[in-house]
């Protein structure tokens, strides 16, 4: 991007925010309250047109919530003391570890050799693997990309399905039924996406109900593992691939399980780190031991066996990014549900929605959220935009608190399926270019709807057995 076409998009976040900021102040609204929703505006524009990095952009509007009195020093400086950027922190360095010792990769070798010897076993055997993977692994782009991706591609390559004329044999049936999996794998763990721990921030400001790692685990369970099996065999009817029976898949992992050789020391240090977390978080409830505390337990002991160094910890340049921005864009979203801004938009919007039988209000909350993500390139600007307004209107509609936050928490994921640009994982796996765009978009929403029957469905009488509402 030239330094004049920077210097544009720079120029438009800055004049929206400073003609929102000049505006007549909205009646019943304070004026602190519409300065923060200004400032806030022209931020995630930032993060929209990006004249600079999400950091960049983040620090730029602290110091401005500083120089104009919306936030004090202190209380802007400790945004990056909140629990929710340092769960974050320690599961990418427990990723990191995955990555780096092998592990990741073996799992999904061995996932392959024991399951993969028909396309559809082998659609669920990436769905396992991402399963596995993704409660210490809150990048999606790092699962996909740096695991996934790769297993993929060459998988599709050894089944003689290339992109062009042989892609359906195999290849698009993977890649489209791999990206569903992912959309679904991270709506399952509250430590499987960056955007999901900002949620329970936002829940617990807006709504001031506690979600914490189990709970959300536990509300996902059901619906989330109905939707990773019946998303196949739709994609299977609808999108069927050439081939059925493949038993070369087993032959291509257990060559790559031989090519790696014996586990290594620092792998079974690894995996017994990841067994420790995921077991002392699935346990948080008993053990209340906050899911923080237990990541951090988990990055120290992968340092203390040397599994990852400290160096590893400074070059894992995506955590540190997401520390920076993830800690500000709480900060400043916090900023508005204080002074009110969250509340007066909840009732105000409200009130033509109060009309309707609450089960429709309801509906037409979260569609709107939902298909709203069409319109984004990021599913954290989309939580950081949308999720506190729109939680607090299904509760002023008379939705109970916990339904309406999961509700809201688990379409912030899923809505990534929608289009091919919305999330990294979709860029790259649109760009092996074995599916084409009409029918990615196509696929991509008929997914939607089932996602939508599923959760809201089942997922709404399963979190009623559950006592959530």
């Amino acid at each position: 991007m030239s330094m004049s076409n920077k210097l544009l998009r720079g120029v438009i976040c800055v004049a929206v925010a400073a003609i929102l900021w000049c505006l007549p102040i909205p009646e019943g609204l304070k004026p602190e309250a519409w300065h923060a929703f200004a400032l806030f505006v022209g931020t995630i524009l930032g993060f929209i047109l990006q004249p600079l990095p999400y950091g960049a952009v983040i620090i730029i509007s602290t110091v401005i919530a500083v120089a104009t009195g919306l936030l004090t020093l202190k209380d802007a400086l400790l945004a990056w003391s909140n629990s929710t950027i340092w769960l974050i922190l320690a599961a990418f360095m427990i990723s990191r570890g995955l990555i780096k010792t092998g592990l990741g990769k073996r799992i999904a070798y061995l996932v392959t050799k024991a399951f993969g010897d028909s396309t559809l076993k082998l659609a669920y055997a990436l769905s396992l693997v991402d399963f596995i993977l993704a409660p210490a692994t809150p990048s999606n782009s790092a699962r996909v990309g740096g695991i996934l991706f790769p297993l993929v591609k060459n998988l599709s390559t050894s089944l003689g399905s290339e992109p062009g004329p042989t892609a359906r044999k195999a290849g698009s049936f993977l890649f489209i039924s791999l990206f569903f999996a992912d959309c679904v794998c991270s709506a399952l763990f509250m430590t499987a996406m960056v955007s999901n721990p900002l949620i329970v921030d936002l829940a617990s400001k807006t709504l001031h109900i506690q979600i914490n790692w189990a709970s959300w685990f536990l509300a996902a369970s059901v619906p989330g593992i109905i939707a990773l099996i019946v998303i196949p065999l739709f994609l299977l009817k609808v999108y069927p691939p050439e081939l059925n029976k493949i038993p070369d898949a087993k032959i291509v992992a257990a060559e790559e399980l031989v090519r790696m050789g014996p586990v290594s020391i620092q792998e079974k240090c690894m995996a017994a780190v990841f067994v420790i977390v995921l077991a002392l978080w699935a346990t948080s409830i008993v053990t209340k031991l906050d899911a923080t505390f237990i990541g951090l337990i988990g990055m120290v002991l992968l340092l203390v066996t040397e599994v990852i160094t400290w160096k590893d910890m400074l070059e894992e340049k995506a955590a540190w990014d997401v520390f920076i921005w993830l800690g500000g864009i709480i900060s400043l979203a916090g900023l508005m549900g204080t002074n009110g801004f969250i509340t007066w938009f909840a009732n105000a919007v409200s009130v033509p929605l109060s009309h309707l039988p609450l089960a429709v209000a309801f509906l037409l909350v979260v569609l709107i959220y939902f298909y709203a993500f069409y319109g984004f390139a990021g599913l954290s600007t989309h939580v950081s935009l949308m999720y506190g307004g729109f939680a607090a209107l299904a509760v002023a509609v008379g939705v109970p608190p916990f339904l309406a936050a999961f509700a809201l928490a688990f379409a912030s994921t899923l809505c990534a399926s929608i289009t091919n640009y919305g999330c990294v994982p979709a860029a790259v796996l649109y760009g092996a270019e074995y599916v084409d765009q009409p029918t990615w978009f196509k696929l991509g929403f008929l997914v939607s709807v089932i996602n939508l029957i599923i959760w809201l469905g089942l997922g709404s009488i399963w979190w009623k057995v559950l006592g959530y509402w």
